[in-house]
């Protein structure tokens, strides 16, 4: 394979004009300019672009750590860093974890050795502290409040969202009210965060039997409503973590002809759009765009952006 040692002695130029030349990045004649391109052409001669990337100190590659894409959750952030890093010129490669804490480390390391410019954590099983040690060598946002950590962050603020929510369903004489969730509050802050601000209104927990995790999908909604009605405890209100999820609910109360349940669902998705549920809309497009904005400057700062109480 041709490099460009070899053009420049068929060319009868020095490495560097060749260089020049090719990469158009300086003074070159157009003699040599005309007599460099025949022989590129001759040679049929590619610049490697990993080692030019390298040799300028980037790849324009971002990695995006998603757990799984079953929620609007990731695929909404994916599209706003997909827009970004379209609009930008970068290439973004999609980095699945599956809340493995293993995985996770090795696509840091991958950062370390310089494979991406880039990490943007959109969720994960490892500690925020361990994100905070790669950033010497790239940048590194997480999706979510780090906290008192140094770390790039962006994320959606839903405290005042949940509040407003919870508010709301309370204030229409609601008591028994069902949560889905997608995990645990051992292992999510954000269902941390929707129980603290639950329990916060209405002065105590759901019943445990009100309670699902492990809720991602239109299926997992309709088992979810399976399980209520198969244990007698269908609740007054249910408050999904998705349209879609909220939508696979009313369809099992439907298919079991029992009257559907009062709805609340989230990300505004074109299901709850066209079933009119109200919902809560956490902006994670923009959370998207503001994350590849981190990653590509490299800048230190956290960026909330409030959610939305959408009522219909």
């Amino acid at each position: 394979m041709a490099n460009i040692k070899d053009i420049a002695r068929l060319a009868g130029y020095s490495p560097a004009t060749v260089s020049r030349a090719i990469n158009h990045s300086g003074y070159v004649s157009m003699a040599a300019q005309t007599r460099i391109d025949g022989v590129v052409a001759k040679l049929d001669y590619a610049p490697n672009e990993i080692a030019r990337d390298l040799s300028q100190g980037r790849t324009a590659n971002v990695g995006v750590v998603v757990p799984h894409l079953n929620h609007p959750y990731f695929t909404q952030i994916f599209n706003g860093i997909l827009t970004a890093a379209f609009a930008a010129e970068y290439n973004v490669v999609l980095l699945q974890s599956k809340y493995d804490a293993d995985l996770e480390r090795g696509y840091l390391e991958q950062l370390h050795r310089k494979a991406f410019d880039a990490l943007i954590f959109t969720s994960r099983a490892i500690p925020l502290g361990t994100l905070k040690r790669y950033q010497k060598y790239g940048a590194v946002v997480c999706c979510e409040n780090p906290g008192d950590e140094s770390l790039a962050a962006t994320y959606s603020l839903r405290e005042p969202a949940y509040q407003q929510a919870f508010r709301w369903i309370k204030a229409q004489g609601y008591r028994r009210i069902a949560l889905t969730l997608s995990r645990s509050d051992e292992l999510s802050a954000t269902s941390q965060l929707t129980l603290a601000t639950y329990r916060c209104v209405f002065g105590e927990l759901p019943a445990p039997e009100l309670l699902k995790t492990a809720v991602t999908t239109f299926q997992d909604g309709y088992v979810a409503a399976e399980q209520w009605i198969s244990q007698g405890s269908s609740p007054e209100f249910i408050f999904s973590n998705g349209d879609d999820i909220a939508a696979g609910i009313r369809q099992c109360y439907r298919d079991q002809r029992m009257m559907v349940p009062p709805l609340m669902g989230q990300e505004n998705q074109l299901s709850g759009r066209l079933l009119g549920l109200p919902t809560i809309t956490h902006h994670f497009q923009r959370v998207g765009q503001a994350a590849f904005d981190l990653a590509a400057t490299g800048e230190i700062k956290q960026i909330p952006i409030p959610a939305e109480l959408i009522l219909r």
